[in-house]
């Protein structure tokens, strides 16, 4: 995988490179640069601590959408084991955007149903850019209903601009689809919970959130629309999007704050994209923690639980 950088991570990145040249010099065996490199070390670690605590809600959205940033699939390799991916909707085709089957994690089944992204052009257009078609969620709503059947929890990655727009997706029912999912998980007698990993957006988010527990990784967003979007209907301009991700409150701290997740799960410095293995550490730990709180639960005091922690959101009072 080729490192990219963001803007606001090139100052690190130089640091970086730097260590890596020192580095070879020192393997060469003519120089011994070893304690210009622990200083250099030192220097990248306090300025990753200091860019990192005070991003912007834009520089958030940016890491987000980050090439590199782990995806489904790499959290399933590296989370879960003796993964079986099921396939289809048993209607009209199997939609890669969405990747679903059997797993364990600490020995537990589990049925794992993500988004997934593309990362070079062939990738992305395989998974249409993480953007799901009716039969995606179709086949998300098969392997929940499958889940619930045999009493195996569900986790659900979310990782999507949103749903696809386009005119196939809207005569096969897009919008049906993702309001059949709201609804028949909302009442889905199995504990589910869901984690934003990447781009929460809109719909096509939500199609696979409602859920038990919502967490959010450290430099997720999740929103109802996209910043770009946003200032496209309010100011005609798009590229007004860092003024609308200021207003929209899409960071997990927002959305603590708010009510509308449960929890965060911690990213390594310089985000998840600098160490899968730590941030999928974090992620597991985050998930047998949820799952240990929701399994003492019966089935209905889940779905009364459900249906209460959505019906609290958007409260307010007039004064």
């Amino acid at each position: 995988m080729i490192p990219q950088h963001l803007d606001f991570e090139k100052p690190i990145a130089e640091l970086e490179r730097k260590i890596e040249e020192l580095r070879e010099l020192t393997a060469s065996g003519k120089v011994d640069f070893s304690e210009e490199i622990k200083k250099v070390e030192k220097k990248v670690k306090k300025l990753q601590t200091e860019t990192f605590s005070n991003l912007t809600k834009w520089q958030t959205v940016l890491l987000s959408r980050h090439i590199n940033r782990p995806y489904t699939l790499d959290y399933l390799s590296l989370a879960f084991t003796d993964f079986i991916e099921l396939h289809g909707d048993r209607n009209f085709k199997d939609d890669p955007a969405i990747v679903g089957g059997l797993a364990k994690i600490e020995g537990q089944s589990v049925m794992v149903i993500g988004q997934q992204k593309g990362r070079n052009t062939k990738e992305k257009i395989y998974r249409n850019f993480g953007m799901p078609h009716p039969e995606g969620y179709r086949k998300a709503l098969r392997l929940m209903r499958m889940a619930e059947r045999f009493s195996i929890p569900i986790v659900t990655f979310i990782d999507t601009p949103g749903a696809f727009p386009g005119l196939g997706a809207e005569e096969r029912g897009q919008a049906e689809a993702i309001a059949k999912n709201l609804k028949e998980m909302a009442v889905l007698k199995t504990p589910i919970v869901s984690i934003v990993i990447g781009e929460g957006g809109s719909g096509g988010a939500l199609a696979i959130g409602v859920s038990d527990k919502v967490l959010m990784m450290e430099y997720a967003t999740y929103s109802v629309i996209s910043p770009e979007g946003c200032a496209a209907i309010l100011w005609s301009d798009g590229t007004k999007a860092e003024l609308a991700a200021e207003a929209l409150k899409i960071t997990a701290d927002d959305l603590v704050e708010l009510g509308v997740i449960d929890g965060i799960v911690k990213e390594p410095v310089g985000g998840a994209h600098r160490n899968y293995e730590e941030a999928a550490l974090n992620l597991k730990k985050a998930i047998i923690d949820s799952f240990g709180g929701l399994k003492k639960l019966s089935p209905e005091e889940l779905t009364n639980k459900r249906y209460d922690k959505f019906r609290k959101m958007g409260t307010f009072v007039e004064g």
